[in-house]
């Protein structure tokens, strides 16, 4: 019988309690010492529920955070690549003895979003995080900025969520692994291939996918919706630009449309494995990996993302990188191509870089015919010309 691959940790840790239990601890919270979420912890603890960060069970504790860092490796000797941590200021580590319980508020909207069993209160050194996670101590990675605004303490232990946030309600298309996986049964698919993005899908994006499919039994396109950097395009709009494509473009009964509400990191190689845990808990047994993979700026090499993947051990991860070049519109070619596939010069490719872009749709110019389809373009260039007339 054809199987999917296994969850990270053999099984999926969905954090979600029912709709009984939530009612019994949103009461016991009322009257718990409150701990303020940021965008990103919320983000995190909105994936402890879904199961998508199977085996975690909650934030990390001292031991599981150093081996991460250091290691890349949970205390148990699974492979994790990136912690998950939530931070404390010195009060609230004061007031937070081991043993202890905390309400987990969103620090933006107030509402109670989990109960986290404090097991331990602990200092963490924000450089060596940096330098290890990151490869970079300079703060004007988005990555390195947001570790430095964190406070002084992290606190670990278990939690229970009785909330994923609004992320259910602002997106059809949110799903938890466990519903994709049934998804993927019905079908019948042992092999997905996941597509992860945080831009709108382009020509060359939509080449990576259709590669995959070629030898797949389906796509798995998978956006994330959690906060991103400035520049960075709502996840409203990107929604716009898949579905537009998926529905003009893409073979529908091989492709499924799915987002998840991680805040990316841009911690480039370390995230793409991050990335290939979280798509091998939702099912899928290929991640595309193309040219500098969840990276910023020049912090990483163009394929550091797809060479990290050289250095586990064989029974690490379940999933496999599919690892991809370059892809471009060759106008000699008269065809998508990859630097593996054309022969041709740089003059003859359509390469934009994600800054030009921005540009040239801040500017009303539409890009090149090649470039993407006409679809995405036309709800882009309204999302820049109204950008544009709020200023």
């Amino acid at each position: 019988m054809r199987e999917l691959v296994r969850p990270h940790g053999g099984e999926l840790s969905p954090l979600l309690v029912d709709d009984k239990a939530c009612e019994q601890l949103a009461s016991r919270a009322a009257h718990l010492p409150k701990v303020a979420l940021s965008a990103r912890e919320a983000s995190d603890l909105a994936m402890l529920a879904t199961g998508s960060f199977s085996p975690l069970r909650g934030f990390m504790t001292q031991a599981d955070y150093l081996q991460v860092v250091e290691k890349m490796r949970l205390a148990d000797g699974w492979m994790w690549p990136i912690p998950i941590t939530l931070s404390a200021t010195e009060s609230e580590a004061r007031q937070l003895k081991g043993g202890s319980e905390a309400a987990l508020v969103d620090a933006r909207s107030g509402a109670t979003l989990g109960i986290m069993t404090v097991e331990e209160v602990f200092a963490y050194d924000r450089h060596r995080e940096a330098v290890c996670v990151f490869g970079t101590d300079d703060r004007s990675h988005p990555g390195v900025a947001s570790l430095y605004e964190q406070d002084g303490f992290y606190l670990g232990g278990s939690v229970h969520v009785l909330s994923e946030g609004d992320y259910p309600q602002r997106f059809p298309e949110y799903a938890r692994p466990a519903e994709t996986r049934r998804i993927f049964k019905a079908n019948d698919w042992t092999t997905v291939a996941a597509f992860q993005t945080r831009n709108p899908m382009h020509r060359s994006h939509e080449y990576l996918t259709k590669i995959a499919l070629e030898i797949c039994d389906g796509v798995l396109i998978h956006p994330v919706v959690g906060d991103l950097k400035q520049g960075d395009i709502p996840a409203e709009v990107r929604m716009d630009c898949y579905r537009a494509l998926l529905g003009k473009y893409f073979p529908m009964d091989r492709t499924v449309l799915r987002v998840y509400p991680m805040k990316m990191r841009y911690a480039g190689p370390r995230e793409a494995l991050l990335h290939a845990i979280i798509r091998q808990n939702f099912g899928c047994s290929h991640l595309i990996i193309g040219r500098d993979h969840a990276g910023v700026g020049d912090y990483y090499g163009p394929f550091d993302a797809q060479n990290i993947f050289d250095t586990l051990a064989p029974d690490d991860l379940q999933i496999q990188p599919l690892k991809l070049d370059w892809t471009f519109w060759c106008n000699k070619c008269d065809a998508m191509a990859s630097m593996k596939t054309c022969p041709h010069g740089k003059n003859d490719r359509l390469l934009i870089s994600g800054t030009r872009l921005r540009d040239m749709l801040s500017r009303g110019v539409t890009p090149p015919e090649h470039f993407s389809r006409p679809e995405v373009i036309e709800i882009l260039l309204k999302y820049y010309a109204m950008k544009g007339g709020a200023k």
